[in-house]
């Protein structure tokens, strides 16, 4: 395909900078418009599982973040109030040697950051910011988007790239209509230093019981601990990554857990709320000259630790398929359908591990162990995460 082709982004995040900088490498005239002032992303944790690790590495950024990421040893469950451990898998050479990459804890605004010095090194003018889009109208020639600002972008190729409450999808699909999880999140980072010296460990810790669960992950080579408590409550319905809660509410929520977890709620500088909303897989993406990424399209439940890393192989995918095709519009439909069973089996599995993390089988040790060794064992885990780690975005047949 011709590399004037030229190409709208709605949403300067993770999606849609990944997606920008896989066209950019095509060669293609690229436009990325983000509502924000400045590019940031809230300050905590993402996992990036080694099928992550494989579509940066196709977009130049792996080395670049790498650098400034954990790679933690391994990842285990522990007993929500004993601290019992058990083992999930090993993440350092085990996984370089079964999947070809490594398995990285990164900080939001690192990853972010590595994305965008990749347009800007392609193109220092890519990036607008500051400019919310609104509405959209195509025709056979081209689309154009509008900002409330009341200024235009057109092009031949607009790609939604806004997130959970993506406008685009309102204009080409109408509403969306998602529906309270019953479970609120609770997020905040921990300077390592801050902790005693046995919670400083290279390790990634799932804190499992019933009706709740709590993450925590090293970040920055170290220098960070990443926290993320969610618990089964329904009095908080409010899907907002930016909601200060105090250290108070959140450890009353895991009231009877692990003194762990509670040192390291205490150690927060600051904790963020939002209330989990769930979503049906979408049928279709694509409507003439637009399509969507990253969670305009594929919003989930944060429980497989995807939902980042889908959004890069979005953008992966997308690139190679305007790059392959002669018809851009065929070219977005093939890409559709490259991702469309891949990402919605990615979202049914994340709904499906609530009750894995939650079940009332945790409640005691002893019921938790054989719970454990039945949901969480070798082969029910490669079941659940092979499918997911293999797949190469830059070599998957289209």
């Amino acid at each position: 395909m011709s590399n004037s082709l030229r190409i709208i982004i709605a949403g300067g995040g993770i999606g849609g900078m990944a997606t920008g900088l896989s066209l950019l490498q095509k060669g293609f005239d690229v436009r990325i418009f983000e509502q924000a002032p400045a590019l940031t992303e809230v300050g905590a944790g993402v996992q990036i599982s080694p099928n992550g690790s494989r579509a940066l590495d196709a977009l130049g950024a792996f080395e670049r973040l790498k650098a400034l990421s954990c790679t933690p040893e391994t990842k285990q469950f522990r007993h929500w109030k004993t601290g019992r451990i058990w083992p999930l898998f090993d993440l350092g050479d085990i996984a370089i040697e079964k999947y070809g990459y490594p398995y990285l804890t990164v900080y939001r605004p690192d990853l972010l950051d590595a994305l965008a010095q990749g347009v800007r090194a392609i193109d220092p003018d890519a990036i607008t910011l500051g400019t919310k889009a609104v509405d959209l109208d195509q025709d056979d020639n081209g689309v154009r988007l509008t900002f409330e600002n009341g200024q235009t972008a057109e092009g031949d190729i607009l790609i939604g790239a806004d997130g959970v409450r993506s406008r685009v999808r309102e204009c080409l699909w109408g509403v969306d209509n998602p529906k309270f999880s019953g479970m609120v999140t609770w997020r905040g980072v921990i300077p390592m230093e801050d902790l005693p010296e046995y919670l400083r460990k290279m390790v990634g810790n799932t804190w499992v019981g019933p009706g709740g669960h709590v993450v925590n992950y090293p970040l920055r080579g170290g220098k960070i601990m990443n926290f993320v408590g969610t618990i089964e409550r329904d009095d908080w319905q409010v899907e907002s990554w930016s909601a200060l809660g105090t250290a108070e509410e959140c450890s009353r929520d895991f009231a009877g857990w692990h003194d762990d977890i509670h040192i390291m709620i205490g150690k927060a500088k600051s904790l963020l709320k939002w209330a989990l909303m769930g979503r049906d897989p979408m049928s279709k993406w694509t409507k003439g000259r637009a399509t969507l990424v990253g969670d305009a399209c594929h919003p989930t439940l944060p429980f497989l630790a995807q939902g980042a890393v889908m959004s890069i192989e979005d953008g992966v995918v997308l690139g190679r398929c305007l790059a392959d095709a002669a018809d851009p519009l065929e070219a977005l439909v093939t890409y559709e359908n490259a991702r469309i069973a891949r990402t919605s089996r990615m979202v049914l599995g994340a709904r499906d591990n609530t009750q894995r993390f939650h079940n009332p089988e945790l409640e005691t040790e002893e019921s938790a162990d054989v719970y454990m060794q039945r949901e969480w064992s070798r082969e029910p885990i490669k079941d659940r995460y092979d499918w997911l780690y293999a797949y190469d975005a830059k070599n998957v047949a289209l």
